[in-house]
Formats: C-alpha cells, structure tokens, sequence
C-alpha cells in the first residue's frame, strides 16, 4: 500500500483511549460512531489479540449523527466509561440521537447531568476536533483507517489484515 500520509502519525499518547494487552499489535483506528465499516472493524478486532487505540474521525458528510455520538463517548470518558460507552454506541447504530444518548448514560451508571453538561463543553469538542485533525494531517480520508505498524489500512480489516495480527499477537 502506498503511504498517503502527509504528516506523521501521533504517537501514543497518554490521554488516548487504549485497550487490549500489553505487548500485543498496537492497532491505531480512526473511526466514527455511525459508520457500518467502523462497526465491522469493531468486532473484527473484537476477534484478534490486539492493543487498541480508539481516536475520533466523525464524518459528519455521511454521519449527521457521528459527532454527538463521539462527544457522548468523549463525556463518558470523563467519568472513566469510555470502553463502554465506545461497545454501546457500536452495538446500536440506529439509536444515536439524544434521547437514547442520555439511556446509555442512565445504563452506564453515569452522572447524566453532568456528562450532558460534558459532551457540550469546549474540552470535549475539541478533544474530538483534535482527533480529527490529527487524522486528517496523517492521511486519513476514510472510516476506519487503522494503522499497523505505521501503514494505514483504510476499510474494516481484511482476513489478511487479521491473519497477520493473530501470527503477531499470539
């Protein structure tokens, strides 16, 4: 694959969104909440030994719904439920407008006064913004687009893709 990228891709940060264990892959996923493909790279990922690092790239274009969804995620984070706001929204796509927001928030035991006040603040939006742009200046230009190794890997991941992880992580 060529590489696109026109500005390096950030490196681990301590206030990214990571999951997985310690020593396996390390997985960069550019993503949006609302987009099918990201779904699939979800579970696709779901399957594999991997370490994952999440960052928001809302395509509002085709995704009118992508940024509340990322700002819902970024407001959970706040009170540490990130990973599980992330597999709520993932698990019900058709359900990303605020009434539903604020269910998940009730399900996820959060202050939902508080993370209504948070998903609308400054810092959340642009922890979302920052995301994107950072996306943007590495190449991205669709979701998802996951980064292995420093490649990107635009479209939900390939039987290759995760054939290659698996011999890496296992």
């Amino acid at each position: 694959m060529t590489d696109l990228r026109s500005a390096p891709l950030p490196p681990l940060q301590s206030d990214d969104h990571v999951r997985g264990p310690d020593g396996a892959p390390l997985v960069i996923e550019y993503a949006d909440f609302e987009c099918h493909f990201c779904r699939l790279a979800h579970v696709r990922l779901g399957e594999v030994p991997v370490r994952r690092v999440f960052r928001h790239f809302p395509v509002r274009s085709k995704h009118p719904r992508a940024w509340a969804a990322a700002t819902a995620a970024e407001a959970a984070a706040l009170q540490g439920r990130f990973w599980e706001m992330h597999d709520s929204l993932y698990a019900d796509q058709g359900r990303l407008d605020d009434p539903h927001l604020w269910r998940r928030a009730e399900e996820l035991r959060l202050d939902v006064e508080r993370f209504d006040r948070d998903r609308r603040s400054d810092a959340v939006l642009e922890r979302v913004r920052h995301d994107f742009r950072a996306g943007v200046r590495a190449g991205v230009a669709t979701t998802p687009t996951l980064f292995v190794d420093g490649t990107p890997h635009a479209g939900a991941p390939s039987p290759e893709l995760l054939a290659r992880l698996r011999r890496s992580g296992g």
